[in-house]
């Protein structure tokens, strides 16, 4: 029988079958014997068969994917850990304030997402909580970020904003992630009923959310639309990009990299007629984009 994962916390997986039913399934040992560098060989979002013989059902086979999206794994040095799988749209859920989402988070999380060319959303949640001049802010961070063909959202997941997120979730299956703390779980079960997922508070001493997802889980909204929440992330790492590469996951750098004097050897640093460089201070590219492209290529850790 073939079926999706649905849920998977490290040994059990929740798979959604052709037959309309969840099964409690493992996966059978060969898989994990591929030589795959993944710490999660299957992930929410696989489709894949499975053997039903048993009390416990066993996955069988992960059949291919059409794509999925990585992050460096934090336990496991030089494997990826694999967020989900066969996604039509990647959400960040981003706050300004209270806790405060970092550019560099952002960005990484668009350059990774950017590197399967996978549609990219941020919400900007908690619009409620700023100022004249945060409101500014915010409006300009939503200029750049359409700018460059990514879809921005302001809400207060408090309020009945909701309601738009829910029309871009349609007929879709994106998976949503974003700092602990962001409103993401409340934004969730706003969105349906069929999404129940616990809300923490925020730490007063570090103004960071306290985890409550624990483990990847997809809910099905309806026939054609399902949301993959993810547990709350403290950094995001890149994987397997060398430096020539990571520009062209920044689309205002993608097509500009070809006037570079030294072209497919230019990482856009300090080499001489680099048309990055010029952009840059041209106002083309936005410093802040390009500070987050500086510490993903020279290695700096901007990640929180």
């Amino acid at each position: 029988m073939k079926g999706i994962v649905m849920r998977s916390t490290g040994s059990f997986y929740d798979v959604l079958a052709t037959d309309g039913k969840k099964y409690n399934c493992r996966v059978r040992g060969k898989i994990r014997l591929e030589g795959i560098k993944e710490t999660n060989p299957v992930a929410v979002g696989d489709y894949v068969s499975i053997d039903l013989e048993h009390e416990i059902g066993s996955i069988t086979e992960i059949l291919p994917r059409k794509n999925h999206i990585l992050r460096q794994s934090v336990k496991k040095t030089g494997h990826a850990h694999v967020l989900a799988a066969n996604i039509d749209q990647a959400m960040v859920v981003a706050t300004l304030s209270y806790p405060r989402t970092s550019l560099g988070f952002i960005d990484r999380f668009l350059v990774s997402v950017e590197a399967f060319r996978i549609p990219q959303v941020i919400i900007f949640n908690k619009k409620d909580l700023l100022d004249e001049k945060g409101m500014q802010w915010l409006n300009e961070l939503i200029a750049l970020y359409t700018g460059i063909g990514v879809r921005c959202f302001s809400i207060s997941a408090l309020e009945e904003d909701q309601l738009v997120i829910r029309g871009v979730l349609q007929d879709k299956t994106t998976l949503v992630a974003g700092h602990s703390g962001v409103g993401k779980s409340t934004l969730l079960n706003k969105i349906s009923p069929a999404i129940r997922q616990s809300v923490g508070e925020i730490s007063d001493f570090s103004e960071k959310g306290i985890h409550t997802t624990t483990f990847a889980e997809m809910f099905r909204l309806d026939e054609t639309t399902f949301v993959i929440d993810t547990p709350g992330i403290k950094e995001w790492g890149l994987v397997d990009m060398n430096q020539q590469e990571i520009s062209d996951y920044f689309p205002e750098m993608r097509e500009r990299r070809l006037g570079c004097k030294f072209q497919s050897r230019c990482i856009h640093v300090n080499e001489p007629k680099c048309a990055i460089l010029d952009a840059v201070k041209s106002g083309a590219i936005a410093l802040s984009r390009y500070e987050s492209y500086l510490s993903m290529v020279l290695g700096e850790d901007n990640r929180k």
